[in-house]
């Protein structure tokens, strides 16, 4: 599979920040012993932006490693404790302490390269506010037409249970409220008007726009919506495509450790 990318230089990239005066977007160098990745943190997103470059200037991520590495997915770090690893051990429960507000937009999408902040799952995290330090790099896949719609059918029906379990819950507590619970009525109602409700609900769906991103670039457009992307990588993805073929264990660490350090470039 070949892609193609125009890669500038870095003299190219601050040249030309210079000289326009309109891209005022902050720049980091990923590190590693296999070459550097050059990322743009978004100014849509400023709350994670600014965190970032906190961290970084704090010299957080320094001597981290990349824990978590999946082929034609992502690669990811951000736990300190990998500072200071130890074989055989599993990473990926600690970050910096504190959660940051959600800035999911919905045309910042998980492209190839994209730069994305990780989080806990809906359960505990309905909001779906992003771990404080804990970042991962697209890979991804390139996907046809007929794998984007079975991810918006797959969207639909959990959108489908989610407004579900929310009408059914606001019910119980009307009826709590009341002094008088009966699930079984809640459910014999539901079943009669429900489906009304789903109908005049809006259906997930990819833009030809995105479309086009994911069968030309690649990506993982099921994390659409539902994770904070406050980034791009716009130099160095071979760096991330290599990274992504190391040998990994069972808890997808890799079994040699790539470790990283992060600093500000612009």
């Amino acid at each position: 599979m070949k892609t193609r990318y125009l890669v500038f230089s870095l003299i190219s990239i601050l040249l030309f920040s210079c000289n326009s005066g309109k891209d005022d977007s902050r720049l980091v160098k990923i590190s590693t012993e296999k070459g550097d990745i050059i990322v743009k943190l978004y100014n849509y997103t400023p709350k994670h932006r600014d965190n970032f470059i906190k961290l970084t200037q704090e010299k957080f991520f320094d001597g981290q490693i990349f824990h978590r590495v999946i082929d034609n997915f992502v690669v990811q770090g951000g736990d300190p404790k990998t500072k200071h690893s130890v074989p055989d051990t599993l990473y990926g429960n600690d970050d910096s302490g504190y959660l940051i507000d959600a800035e999911i937009i919905d045309t910042i999408i998980h492209k190839r390269g994209a730069v994305g902040m990780a989080r806990e799952g809906d359960d505990i995290n309905p909001d779906k506010k992003s771990s404080g330090s804990q970042f991962y790099l697209v890979k991804g896949k390139i996907l046809n037409d007929q794998q984007l719609d079975e991810l918006e059918r797959k969207r639909d029906l959990q959108n489908k249970s989610k407004l579900y379990k929310k009408i059914f819950n606001e019910k119980l507590i009307a009826q709590a409220n009341s002094g008088k619970v009966d699930t079984l009525s809640i459910a014999l109602d539901m079943s009669v008007s429900f489906d009304s409700i789903w109908e005049k609900y809006p259906r997930f769906k990819f833009s030809e726009k995105q479309r086009k991103v994911y069968k030309s670039n690649g990506g993982i457009p099921h994390l659409d919506g539902n994770y904070t992307v406050f980034g791009e990588i716009i130099q160095g993805i071979e760096i991330v495509d290599e990274i992504s073929n190391v040998q990994t264990d069972l808890n997808d660490r890799p079994v040699k450790d790539v470790k990283f350090s992060i600093s500000i470039v612009k």
